[in-house]
């Protein structure tokens, strides 16, 4: 299976200031298989699981010399872990919160050594400064350390993945006339991306039997494992029964109707508050499960400055999983544009949004007027390249944008994009992508000469 970020990791390891990586990404979106993939062609591997691993995790427990470490590790995998060519490779080390810190010992002293760690609740572990049982600190490697998110497959990933290369390379290369002209096709396969999502797992079983059940059951599965690690990292009954709540609530506020999509801690919950809730939304946050988009106040740099913590809208990992949170049955499939324009167009803003967590690496911003006189929103607000682009998004043909054209004039937006079911046309000032061509989003062409 081909995944985008095989180049990224490419890159580092040929890096002449290669550090020890940072894998993170949230359970089963594929870190161990791209790993231990990348290594299959170029160099032996020194795997080792860290989970329930009491050997090793004795091992980190005494002296974290380099050599001693990997002398150990060498025994312990059979291989020569400390020849400079073999990679070592760390799996759910969040379960051994030494390992972590040893990578400031490896970068200094064996730099020449490969090291990849991977963990799937690290994000939890290092954000609350304790292991996954909630014991311990986290002496983070400061500035010793480089890092790669991963994400679920994006939907030329998928393409790739069907054996539909060339419709990605399309994508890819910027042809998007030729883009708008296959049309059907696209918008074929990504009504079943929406469906089967981007999780490995889910996608090859889809790839290998054609059936949107077996894509489902693996998504079920998936559902059951993520709240059985709630209880099993979470050390209070009650927190844990807050993220389950949560968790449960995401999908929910994602489809309702009403509204402007902005999450409300009293509906996971009757009488719900945010200060029974809050810590429940950034454990899922930082377990890489939900994407927190904040409301930014206006389009300025860096968006971080203007982003108001107290509004938020949040989305799940992957749209397969919103699927089968939400049950949706697979006759929408076939349904004309039902799958798109479900629930208020809640797929499409769910697409685009892991779409840009995914080439972006960070959560992207939204906007929304004060409410009072206005209602006006613009779903997305991301950066590129210093530049702040505003993202529509349409889940039909018949379009409008109003709203965009007046935030753009407010503000002195120069470049803004809508997305839609419509084909490729460049305005100057508004771009319209085919939502199939979302993942152009961190590619978008110049703006034409003569238009400012």
């Amino acid at each position: 299976m081909k995944r985008e970020a095989t180049e990224k990791l490419s890159q580092w390891y040929n890096s002449p200031t290669r550090k020890p990586l940072v894998l993170s990404g949230a359970r089963q979106v594929g870190k161990t298989w791209l790993v231990q993939d990348f290594a299959s062609s170029r160099a032996p591997l020194a795997y080792v699981n860290l989970l329930n691993n009491q050997t090793m995790q004795s091992v980190f427990a005494g002296s974290l010399d380099p050599d001693r470490l990997l002398t150990a590790i060498s025994a312990y995998t059979g291989t020569t872990a400390s020849d400079g060519h073999t990679f070592v490779f760390l799996d759910e080390v969040q379960e051994c919160p030494r390992a972590l810190t040893s990578l400031k010992m490896f970068c200094e002293q064996r730099p020449d050594v490969p090291v990849v760690v991977a963990g799937s609740l690290l994000g939890v572990a290092l954000n609350r400064g304790a292991d996954a049982d909630g014991q311990g600190g986290v002496s983070w490697p400061v500035g010793k350390v480089d890092y790669l998110d991963l994400y679920p497959m994006t939907f030329l990933e998928f393409l790739d993945a069907m054996g539909e290369e060339g419709l990605a390379d399309l994508v890819r290369g910027g042809s998007f006339d030729l883009v708008s002209a296959m049309s059907e096709k696209y918008e074929d396969l990504l009504r079943i991306y929406l469906y089967v999502g981007g999780m490995p797992e889910a996608v090859a079983r889809y790839v290998a039997t054609g059936s949107l059940k077996e894509a489902r059951a693996v998504q079920e599965h998936l559902i059951r494992d993520y709240e059985y690690d709630f209880s099993k990292h979470v050390a209070s009954p009650i927190d844990t029964e807050r993220i389950r709540e949560t968790w449960r609530s995401v999908p929910t506020q994602i489809a309702r109707e009403s509204g402007n999509g902005k999450f409300v801690y009293s509906q996971i919950r009757t009488g719900g508050r945010g200060r029974d809730y809050r810590d429940a939304v950034s454990w899922l946050v930082d377990a890489g499960l939900v994407i927190r988009v904040r409301r930014a106040g206006m389009p300025g740099m860096p968006l971080r400055s203007y982003a108001d913590d107290r509004s938020f809208k949040l989305f799940m990992l992957d749209t397969g999983m919103l699927g089968a949170a939400l049950r949706l049955p697979e006759k929408v499939i076939i349904e004309g544009d039902a799958l798109f324009t479900h629930a208020k167009g809640a797929y499409a803003e769910q697409y685009v949004c892991q779409q840009l967590m995914a080439y972006g690496g960070n959560a992207p911003y939204y906007w929304s007027a004060d409410g009072k006189k206005s209602k006006a929103e613009v779903d997305f607000l991301y950066d590129y390249s210093g530049t702040v682009i505003p993202v529509e998004v349409k889940a039909e043909r018949n379009v409008s944008s109003t709203s965009l054209g007046n935030f753009a004039h407010n503000y002195g937006i120069k470049r803004c994009v809508r997305l839609s079911l419509l084909g490729y046309k460049d305005q100057g000032w508004l771009v319209n992508l085919p939502l199939y061509a979302a993942d152009a989003l961190m590619n978008l062409p110049a703006v034409p000469e003569g238009i400012s």
